[in-house]
This record gives structure tokens, sequence and C-alpha cells, in this order.
């Protein structure tokens, strides 16, 4: 990982743009790969794809149901489809296609979601996806992927021509800090620990990654060793890595998602069953958000560098208030 700090905002990147230029990249070295896109391929990048390779690149209009049905109908021909579409539709809108036609037979279908999360910002509730992860995570055969930046977006998207059977990666719009340097290597269902600590762990994925790590700085200024867990691949999950964290005795999750079924929710299903630990979910608190900037809406719904660091000082005393809770009951 590099100084992630070093990154000044000239060079922040947004990872729909990775993934297109990976795309394309991967397009020259594999004729079998196709490309779908539902008349956003301007805002996915895809249209790049299209450019190049006209002949294996399908607008398919504003019919997101229609396009993941094509797709596997060209996945089960032998095709690897990656389709585009904005987050909110891709899992949304066509779910029903999603998990009839593409999970259950298990295609190897790649639908890539753009635009995820509130940080679409003013483009207001109906295309800040919030639901996708819990959408996806709740279908059988289907990998989950989010990376945090662009060069993880790019490893991934590499990653995903090896991964049999369906993926949903989610990408958010905005650029990012640059987290990682040219060597990273992406690793599916495998976390990444981007900084030590032994008084609390935050866990964050996707375009929140970048946040959590501010937090974990404030808190340090504070006295404050906290760990920062990188948790890009949400299915299959990382128990081993999220039981380490919990060794903590206090865990926070962040992510650009309601706090119902998507990361919080995964790693509270782990750590219930496996090792009960205080927490705190950061997210989207079971609400539609408004339009707004994307700086803003983090403030307004609770899910700025600074709540982050508020939840982790929840999450301390809760365990504190937990240890003493056992002595007395212990009396």
């Amino acid at each position: 990982m590099r100084a992630w700090k070093a990154c000044p905002p000239e060079l922040w990147r947004a990872c729909r743009e990775a993934y297109a230029e990976t795309l394309l990249a991967l397009g020259r070295e594999h004729p079998e790969i196709v490309a779908l896109d539902a008349d956003v391929a301007l805002r996915t990048g895809s249209w790049r794809f299209g450019r190049e390779f006209p002949e294996r690149f399908f607008d398919m209009g504003i019919a997101e149901q229609n396009m993941l049905g094509v797709a596997a109908g060209l996945a089960a021909c032998g095709k690897i489809p990656f389709v585009s579409a904005f987050a909110v539709f891709a899992s949304g809108r066509a779910f029903d296609q999603f998990r009839q036609q593409i999970a259950y037979p298990r295609l190897n279908v790649k639908v890539i979601g753009t635009h995820a999360g509130v940080t679409v910002g003013k483009d207001g509730p109906t295309h800040q996806a919030a639901e996708d992860l819990a959408l996806m995570r709740v279908l059988p055969n289907v990998t989950i992927i989010s990376p945090a930046d662009a060069i993880e977006t790019r490893e991934a998207t590499k990653a995903l021509l090896h991964i049999p059977g369906p993926v949903y990666m989610r990408l958010g719009r905005d650029a990012v800090p640059v987290l990682f340097d040219e060597g990273y290597r992406f690793q599916l269902g495998k976390a990444m620990w981007l900084r030590e600590g032994k008084q609390a762990a935050i866990v964050g994925t996707g375009a929140m990654v970048w946040h959590c790590l501010e937090a974990a700085d404030a808190l340090a200024q504070e006295g404050l060793e906290v760990g920062m867990l990188n948790l890009h691949t949400l299915k299959p999950l990382d128990k081993e890595a999220l039981l380490m964290a919990a060794e903590t005795g206090a865990l926070v999750t962040v992510e650009d998602h309601s706090i119902i079924g998507g990361l919080g929710g995964a790693v509270a299903e782990v750590l219930s069953e496996e090792r009960p630990t205080p927490m705190v979910r950061v997210g989207l608190q079971d609400c539609f958000a408004e339009s707004g900037a994307p700086a803003d809406l983090l403030e307004t719904y609770g899910m700025s560098q600074g709540h982050i660091a508020a939840a982790v000082r929840k999450a301390i005393a809760k365990r504190e208030q937990g240890k003493y809770s056992q002595r007395g009951r212990g009396k």
C-alpha cells in the first residue's frame, strides 16, 4: 500500500474509469469477451470497448431486464459477457432476470454496477443504489466484489476472467484517492489489512475505504490504535480476517449502502455465530437519502470521517460497558 495521503486530488481516479480501461485491454486479448450496456456507456466507460470492437458491443437501450437475458444467452453460447449499467438498475430493475437466467443456471456473466451508493449525489434517491449488495448477497452462486480504488478495480477486473459463474462488481461514481501501488495483486475472498491496531477495528468496503483510513488517522491523534480492514470481497466472505478483527473487542463496519443486508449485515451474521463482538454499523440508516453533493450527503446521513471516528469510540464504549456488566454478574 502506498502512503495514501500522498495522492493529491488531481491524481484521484474513478473506479469506473479503471474498469473501462481494463475491459478494453482484456478485450484485445480475449475475443470471447463481449460487452453490453444499457444506454449509459458514456458514464460506465464501456464505449471504449464498443469503439474498438463494435461487432462485440451491444447497447441494449434502457432495457436492463432484456440486457441480462441477452447476456445469459451469450454466456450459454460460450461468450463471456461483461454487462455494465448503473447499480440501482442492474441489481433492482433486472433482479428477476439475474436470479432466474444467470444465478440459478450459474452462467458466466459479469455484471458491473457503477454509480453505486448515496455518493451518486445529485441524481437523487432513484439513482442511489443502497440495497444492491443486499439483493446480490442473497442469491446463491454469485460472487460479489467491491473495490476500494482504481488499481484494485483494475486487478479485480482482470480476476473476473478466472472466476467461474456470475459476478457482481460494485463501483462508485466519483474519483477517489489511489490507495495501492502498482505491485498490488487482488486475491478473491482475502480481505486486506491496511492499518494495524489492537484497540478497535474498522471494516470498510468500496469507496468508503479511504474515509475509514482518514478516521483511523484522526483517532491515532487521540492515542487510539485502530486497525483498518479492506473487505473487497463480500461473497465469499473472509471469515478468518473478520474473526481476527473481532479480537480487538470493538468493531465498526463502514459502507456506502444500507446497514441492512450489506457489509454490516454480513459481518454481524458471522460474528453473531462465531464470536459475538460489540460493533457499530456505519451506513444508510434504513432510509432513502436526498439529492445533494456527495460530501454533504455523507455528513447528513452519518457516514463521514467524523461519524466513523465517533462510531469507533461508541464500539469501544460498548466493549468496556460489557466488561463491567460481566464483572457484575460474577459477584
